[in-house]
């Protein structure tokens, strides 16, 4: 990839030989001149916050937005845009090299199922397909996924947690998780590689101190963490995160459970709750999460990545999917004990942790945490807290 700005080109072998020319605020009239005369044999051009002398093209063809059989490229490209995030401009990207230069592997999801959908839906999940259409909620819930880019993961997720219920839960089970009607397949991203911390108060970290650093706040606070931001607009969006980690009564079981505000479609205000069963990693710091969340199974890949030796604050990273549905992402939680961002969130240890996850500190969402009364706490019977630190640190 080369990135030029307008004021930088000069001559045509600048631009020579590309397969996608992406044009990105260009309204002087110099540089939109220079661009009409020299960008003629570059067959795909895509235009963003643009003079609009400056039109798209794609296979050679002018395209005009939302018209003509380009139109699912065209609108899918313009939402990842709007959305306004690194991950969705590598998004816009890929998508064009998908459909006009060379088959790109990881949105393979994007492509039409056809008639063996819906074979597979009626032979296998006859029932449940019903029992969905019939239920208010469930078919909500459809209504509005389907509304959803495929890859919009914020609107998707919204759709789940709006409607979620019952029958949707037992309608994705069947479709999606057992059947996997819709041929969809994700694998967990490799990228990137995020090490855990190593010491924790002057101590080698240790995976039972890695889950006491989890655990956190509760047992002073009736939470482990709240979340401050995140990086993952599909979650952070949510206002009110609580986050709950303690130890199950069987050995080695863990659990996390967190629990946040949902503002549905219909403008409803409802608490959420997940439970996710954790194992250890190879080394302390890492773990493996696992979700049946509304009929669908999400695994994750945890790292510890810093904890202040105070608990003032951490900063843990997740990469993650949801085979079934054909999503994976990645994504950081930056967490307090009371929701607000750190007295030093401009230091540099702050900084270098989110270094280590290739975030930068304008790339979190801010978590809302205001209105945040009456949620659904609390941990069973029997569960235990910390093995081996103190909190003798009070707030």
């Amino acid at each position: 990839m080369s990135v030029l700005t307008d004021k930088s080109l000069v001559n045509k072998s600048q631009i020579s030989g590309m397969d996608l020319l992406m044009i990105v605020s260009v309204r002087d009239d110099d540089s939109i001149s220079w661009l009409l005369e020299n960008t003629h044999s570059i067959p795909n051009i895509f235009c963003f916050e643009s003079s609009p002398l400056l039109q798209n093209r794609l296979g050679g063809e002018h395209v005009a937005s939302k018209l003509g059989v380009e139109s699912s490229v065209v609108n899918s490209v313009s939402d990842a845009w709007n959305r306004h995030n690194s991950d969705d401009i590598r998004f816009c990207i890929l998508v064009i090299i998908n459909a006009y230069i060379k088959p790109v592997p990881s949105l393979k999801n994007l492509r039409a199922k056809g008639f063996s959908t819906l074979s597979c839906m009626v032979n296998n999940c006859g029932r449940e397909v019903i029992n969905c259409l019939l239920d208010k909620n469930c078919r909500k819930a459809l209504q509005c996924l389907n509304a959803c880019s495929p890859t919009d993961q914020v609107c998707s997720y919204r759709c789940i947690a709006s409607y979620e219920s019952p029958r949707l839960e037992a309608f994705s089970l069947c479709v999606l998780q057992k059947n996997n009607c819709l041929e969809l397949d994700a694998e967990i991203p490799r990228k990137p590689v995020v090490q855990p911390q190593t010491t924790f108060r002057s101590e080698p970290l240790t995976h039972d101190i890695a889950e006491d650093l989890f655990v956190g706040w509760l047992g002073n606070l009736k939470w482990s963490w709240r979340v401050v931001a995140g990086q993952n607009p599909a979650y952070d969006q949510f206002p009110c995160q609580y986050q709950l980690f303690y130890r199950g009564k069987s050995k080695r079981s863990f659990w996390y459970e967190p629990v946040f505000k949902v503002t549905t479609f219909d403008g409803e205000e409802v608490w959420r709750r997940r439970k996710y069963s954790v194992r250890r990693g190879d080394v302390p710091g890492k773990f493996y999460f696992s979700v049946l969340d509304n009929g669908v199974v999400s695994k994750e890949a945890w790292t510890i990545v810093d904890v202040c030796d105070d608990l003032s604050w951490g900063l843990f990273h997740y990469s993650g999917a949801a085979a079934a549905a054909g999503q994976s992402y990645t994504g950081a939680v930056l967490v307090s004990p009371d929701g607000m961002y750190p007295p030093d969130m401009e230091g540099e240890r702050l900084d270098s942790a989110l270094d280590k996850c290739g975030i930068k500190i304008w790339e979190l969402y801010n978590v809302n945490n205001s209105s945040c009364t009456n949620a659904p706490l609390g941990i069973p019977e029997g569960s235990t807290l910390h093995w081996k630190i103190s909190l003798s640190i009070t707030i």
